[in-house]
């Protein structure tokens, strides 16, 4: 009986490692319990799946800055000045041509204002100017001179009119109407436009001074820019102490000598003296 259970044993211990030596074949040669089967691998060039949803961007609005600051120009001077040439669409020279003065083309009728408060000094009504004598004096044709309040003369020459009851001595703000842009005197032939100058007070038998001594274009620039303050007054004074106040005529000085005439020496309307001239002091005693 103990022979037999014995016997029983050992075949089902037989079968028992035969079982374990084919299931070690069957999973091929590593270690027991891992898989020797390589891994899955991944494409690179695949896309990887996204599962939430991105919401849309929302534009944000630009933070609104303020309105720009407006810098005002330095003060310059104690003084204040507007261009002389209201209310209508103007150019002018920058250069010096012949004289130092400058043309400010406008159209006829356009006002022509006081670039300064000050005093009247002398008004010419008439227009006196002829090709056939071309006078100094008279190539202005119609003006308008001005003592401003920093001591400075300006002249609007070339007027087409005077403003009514305008005379010397009286006074005027700054941007009051003088007189209205024209043609007259030397410019007849050419279209309206204001000749402005800048110098210094003298008697108006110094006509080429009341012309034109000091360049006259920046501060134009200036004032139609909007820089109110700046002055020619020193460079006015400054010419003035430099070549005194009454330099002798150096540019167009003299006059054609006048045509005989033996059918009519009545003058005409316009030849006459002027109405009104202010300051008729200090005549040269020899005229260059």
């Amino acid at each position: 009986m103990e022979i037999m259970r014995s016997g029983l044993l050992g075949r089902c211990a037989a079968v028992a490692g035969a079982l374990l030596v084919s299931a070690g074949c069957a999973q091929g040669a590593g270690v027991a319990g891992v898989s020797a089967s390589a891994p899955a691998t991944v494409s690179p060039s695949a896309t990887p799946q996204v599962t939430g949803t991105i919401p849309p961007k929302e534009p944000q609005a630009r933070p609104q800055g303020d309105d720009p600051v407006r810098v005002p120009p330095p003060k310059m001077s104690k003084y204040e000045y507007v261009f002389p040439v209201k209310g209508c669409r103007t150019t002018y020279q920058r250069q010096l041509l012949v004289l130092p003065k400058t043309t400010i083309w406008a159209a006829q009728g356009c006002s022509f204002v006081a670039p300064i408060g000050g005093t009247i000094d002398e008004v010419n009504t008439k227009n006196r100017w002829r090709p056939s004598t071309d006078k100094g004096a008279d190539r202005e044709g119609r003006f308008v001179t001005l003592i401003g309040d920093d001591g400075v003369r300006y002249l609007g020459g070339h007027l087409d009119s005077v403003t009514e009851g305008l005379a010397p001595g009286a006074k005027v703000k700054a941007g009051q109407v003088l007189g209205q842009v024209g043609k007259s005197g030397n410019a007849r032939d050419t279209g309206a436009n204001l000749y402005f100058a800048i110098s210094w007070k003298t008697g108006p038998a110094y006509w080429w001074v009341r012309r034109g001594m000091v360049e006259p274009w920046a501060y134009l620039d200036a004032w139609a820019e909007g820089n109110k303050t700046y002055s020619p007054r020193d460079a006015a004074f400054g010419l003035r102490k430099k070549l005194g106040e009454t330099p002798p005529c150096q540019v167009q000085c003299k006059s054609k000598k006048a045509p005989q005439s033996t059918t009519d020496t009545k003058p005409k309307e316009d030849e006459e003296p002027p109405v009104v001239i202010g300051d008729p002091t200090t005549t040269p005693a020899s005229r260059p």
